[in-house]
């Protein structure tokens, strides 16, 4: 008997014997291969599986390499007969032929599937479940890396704990209850929120007499779910909490009979997970409904939602965001020593979760001793690491919200935007149940205090955390029970070794009274240490004795800092430094305080300072040189704490309100307009009210297509939201509406919803101050937005309305028109479709009247598809070919990709499969180059319904197969209403025509 086995490590049996497959990458090109056995894979999606969205160069090469040792292996199976192996080559692809019940993870499907099958004893069902569990040995797809794997190996484990479930439930009712007690019990501590676990966990433990324990389960789960996701139990956990305590569950609560009942209502009950919701998703954009399977409006579909009772998302290629190390450490060795000292007693203790605080005084070092700490421990934590300036400190108060934080390790951790929830206790969930099982060091840098850090601390052994604040954290120590290290100012003896590094030993040597004047002047602080040395290395030929002397002389500007005793001194280096700049770079230094950070790029400083880029490369030189400035990755340069603090006083005193003001303005408009131009990359309309020219020398940055307007936004995030906030505080309210407009787009396309709500909550309450009402509306109109997408329709509407009063107040055409939109895409997605048409027609008057052919192009896209759904399909089409011209016209390409996909489902509809197939190839290239996966998908699919309506089977397949390897990279899972449609349309796993039947005509 020939097996292959995925359910675990991956590898081949043959007659009892297990050859070498080979090393990891073969092993991931024998799995992705053995997932669709039976059917053609494309050699595309088998690259994309190995080797990720960006193969590298050889990939192709190497595939074949690894395809021609594989069928070598196969061709041992040979005189097997009817149990051996066959790879073969077909037409774009390779196709592995074998029988289903040979491979683990088919044959788990197909006992499965036996189980839920009408007519079947409960004896007969447990035993074909019973049989599905034994098959799992360990982990799915051990020890593969990548993103598919990781994608894949999840949407299996779900399907292990609904048959666990199942069979533990059936297990129950038929023999010893005791037997299933230790099985739910391990799996509940993978899946700690899955209701089904826990009720079936205590429907065991009080059949087995054990019923206070079945209490307490209830109980922590309970609390669980109000920590994490600030809910209760569902109806059937608290029906079986309340029949055990009434002594009555056998005839309290009913139980299904069957698999199959119990499976058509237990996806409710997973908090977090699966939640059945009736009418199709809401649209994915502002201003046009998302790409779908087309499904008539009426059906129910199972909306995915990624809470903490989620399986974990396990990503391959693990997070290295470590910043670079310092240049010449030196001295901590006591401290890097009791460092490890922790990460070796964390090996005796698996089940503790280590947390280590360094604290101390500003400039002291904390952040160069956690990143070449880490750097050294990097090997200890294979899965990862992850850093965070949580900027605790800020000048300016641009603290990092932890949410801010945990989206930005969701984002480290390759979770798609599709799977990361909406609430914030959700994320963390998420966050934490990524690194269940996996060893990774998450450093906290620069926190404010213990509420701070805790949402980020990671929940599972085998992880450490890593924190830096200038305060003492002993609350984290008191509940968390942290280990508490405090770093103290550098002993004389480092302070010299520190300047023999960075200026030579012989010329520390040469002057050993200068050298120690200049470690006295700078108090052991390494801060001062570096911008001394700097200055030094400067001139070489400088006696020391001299630097000495100048530095005696200086006098502070600061009249207090929190660097307790040595502050005097260290201020005393910052004006010395500071005086020492030309003045072009010193009038820069203190203008960067009013960039609200956490760092800048060129152009932006450019902007602030109103000097050529050329100019200020220059100056910007100059301050790093002196280490004033930190150059960091991809051109942004940034201050450290301190020295913001020192800068923001020196222009509050050195420079009048009109500079301040003026250098602000230039900054802000710098960030909006070049905003409001990615933001029409990535969806061409005119704005709301009339943006204001820009100051001379606020030059917006160069973007040329969409995938350069979503890199700025990525890059720019942070900065533009920190704009925000301070832009209302600092007398700029036009700026804070408008900035928060244009990034409203960017952010709903990348789900992030807390930072929607945060920027526009800001923007209504500036435009109120100002009484300006385009303000208040667009501010409306982006909360509505959020709170669709938080699927919360009261409140959007509300705003919705109240932002098209006020559009009408101001006569804005085109705000009226985008709310309109929206209204429209609200009453379609609750199927009120007669409602939703009258919207997308006053949308479209209000498009016209404001001469915006991207939005006439997307209003008539939508009326043509609100038609298709009431069966009017050739007025449909018009209204879809009439949407074409304006889209083409403006360059939209996105609204193109939808329109092509609006008028190939028409078209097919209408019989007209060619010019379907037609449209639908157009649409997925256009989506392809737009970055639309989810679009890319459902064209697919659509794609391969036509032609497998057209007797086409073989391209029918190769389309469906691809979609399926889409919505793996995109991470949905089985019951995603698009990735279900294509498992319902791919089929059961056979392995008999594909691989023996002669290729259908393409």
């Amino acid at each position: 008997m020939t097996e292959l086995r995925l359910l675990g490590p991956v590898e081949l049996s043959l007659e009892g014997r297990t050859p070498e497959v080979g090393p990891p990458q073969r092993r991931t090109v024998l799995a992705a291969l053995a997932v669709d056995t039976g059917r053609p894979v494309p050699v595309d999606v088998l690259i994309r599986r190995v080797w990720g969205t960006e193969p590298p160069d050889g990939a192709r090469r190497a595939l074949h390499a690894h395809i021609a040792r594989l069928r070598r292996l196969c061709e041992q199976t040979e005189s097997l007969g009817p149990s051996r192996l066959r790879l073969l080559r077909r037409s774009g692809g390779y196709l592995l032929e074998a029988r289903a019940d040979q491979v683990d993870i088919h044959r788990f499907r197909q006992l499965t599937g036996w189980a839920r099958e009408s007519g079947r004893t409960d004896e007969a069902r447990a035993a074909l479940l019973r049989e599905a569990l034994g098959l799992w040995h360990g982990e799915p797809l051990a020890g593969l890396g990548g993103q598919w794997a990781a994608q894949v190996r999840e949407a299996w484990r779900r399907q292990h704990a609904d048959a666990a479930v199942a069979w533990a439930r059936l297990e129950s009712r038929l023999s010893d209850p005791v037997s299933v007690i230790g099985p739910l019990t391990e799996l509940l501590e993978e899946y700690p929120l899955v209701e089904p676990l826990t009720e079936a966990l205590m429907r065991a433990l009080h059949a087995a007499g054990r019923s206070a324990e079945a209490l307490d389960s209830y109980a922590a789960v309970g609390k669980r779910l109000a920590e994490e996701l600030g809910t209760d139990p569902g109806p059937g956990l608290r029906a079986v909490h309340e029949a055990i305590l009434r002594g009555g569950l056998a005839k309290s609560v009913a139980q299904p009979s069957s698999w199959a009942a119990e499976s058509v209502a237990q996806p409710a009950s997973w908090k977090g997970e699966f939640v059945a919701q009736p009418g199709p998703q809401p649209a994915r954009s502002a201003d046009r409904p998302e790409p779908r399977t087309k499904e008539p409006a009426s059906s129910t579909r199972l909306t995915a939602f990624a809470g903490p009772g989620a399986p974990p998302w396990r990503p391959g290629t693990a997070p290295g965001q470590l910043p670079m190390g310092v240049r010449g450490f030196t001295g901590r060795s006591n401290e890097l020593a009791r460092l490890t000292e922790i990460l070796d007693s964390a090996e005796d203790q698996p089940s503790a979760v280590v947390i280590t605080a360094v604290s101390g005084t500003a400039g002291v070092g904390k952040t160069a001793l956690a990143v070449h700490w880490a750097r050294l421990a990097q090997p200890s934590f294979p899965d990862g690491q992850l850093y965070v300036n949580l900027r605790g400190f800020a000048p300016g108060g641009s603290v990092m919200d932890p949410a801010e934080a945990v989206r930005g390790f969701l984002d480290a951790l390759g979770v798609p935007p599709t799977r990361i929830p909406a609430g914030f206790e959700a994320q963390v969930g998420l966050y934490r149940s990524l690194l269940t099982g996996r060893k990774v060091l998450v450093v906290l840098d620069n926190a404010r205090d213990a509420e701070q850090v805790r949402p980020l601390l990671p929940g599972a052994p085998g992880c450490l955390a890593l924190v830096t604040s200038r305060r003492s954290l002993t609350g984290l120590a008191a509940t968390e029970g942290a280990q508490l290290l405090t770093l103290g100012l550098l002993a004389a003896d480092e302070a010299r070794e520190l300047l023999a590094l960075r200026l030579g030993a012989d010329r520390v040597s040469a002057d050993p009274a200068a050298v120690q004047e200049i470690v006295r002047r700078c108090a052991g602080l390494p801060l001062a240490l570096a911008i001394v040395a700097a200055r030094a290395a400067a001139q070489p030929a400088l006696p020391l004795a001299a630097l000495a002397a100048e530095l005696r002389g200086a006098e502070g500007l600061l009249d207090a800092l929190d660097g307790g005793d040595a502050s005097s001194e260290v201020r005393a280096v910052f004006s010395w430094s500071y005086r020492a700049l030309g003045a072009g770079a010193a009038r820069l230094f203190r203008l960067l305080a009013l960039h609200p950070g956490p760092d800048a790029t060129l152009p932006a400083v450019a902007a602030l300072a109103g000097t050529p880029a050329a100019r200020t490369r220059v100056l910007l030189a100059e301050l790093v040189r002196g280490h004033l400035l930190t150059e960091q990755p991809a051109g942004r340069f940034a201050f450290h704490d301190l020295l913001r603090a020192y800068a923001a006083e020196l222009v509050a005193a050195l420079d009048d309100d009109a500079v301040r003001h003026s250098a602000s303005h230039r900054m802000y408009d710098f960030y909006l307009h070049t905003a409001h131009r990615a933001d029409a990359l990535l969806t061409p309309r005119p704005t709301p009210a009339a943006l204001p020219a820009a100051q001379p020398g606020a030059t917006a940055v160069e973007l040329t297509d969409h995938r350069q307007a979503q890199s700025w936004f990525s890059a720019e995030q942070q900065v533009l939201l920190a704009a925000v906030e301070q832009a209302s505080v600092s007398g700029f309210p036009g700026h804070t509406w408008r900035l928060a407009s244009a990034l409203t787009t960017y952010l709903d396309r990348h789900g992030n919803r807390r930072a929607l709500i945060a920027a526009h909550t800001t923007a209504l309450d500036a435009a109120r101050r100002q009484g300006d009402s385009a303000g208040q509306a667009e501010a409306h109109r982006g909360l509505g937005l959020a709170e669709d997408r938080l699927e919360r329709p009261d409140e959007a509407r509300a705003h919705y309305l109240r932002a098209l009063e006020l559009f009408g107040e101001v006569g804005s055409d085109t705000g009226q028109a985008r709310i309109h939109q929206h209204l429209s895409r609200m009453s379609e997605a609750h199927g009120r479709h007669e409602e939703a048409l009258g919207h997308a027609h006053e949308s479209l008057a209000h498009h016209r009247a404001a001469g915006d052919r991207a939005g006439e192009s997307a209003a008539l896209n939508h009326i043509g598809w609100i038609l298709a759904q009431l069966g009017d399909h050739r007025r449909a089409l018009a209204h879809c070919l009439q949407a074409l011209e304006p889209a083409q016209e403006t360059g939209d390409l996105n609204g193109q990709a939808h329109i092509h996909d609006s008028l190939g489902w028409i078209r097919h509809r209408l019989g007209e499969h060619t010019k379907a197939v037609d449209h639908y190839q157009q649409a997925l290239e256009l989506f392809h180059q737009t970055g639309d996966r989810h679009g890319e998908a459902a064209g697919l699919v659509c794609l391969g319904d036509i032609h497998d309506t057209t007797g086409r089977p073989y391209p029918a397949r190769v389309a469906w197969t691809q979609a399926l390897a889409v919505t793996d990279e995109l991470g949905l899972p089985d019951t995603d209403p698009l990735r279900a449609a294509l498992l319902e349309r791919l089929g059961p796993l056979t392995g008999e025509s594909w691989g023996r039947s002669p290729l259908p005509d393409r």
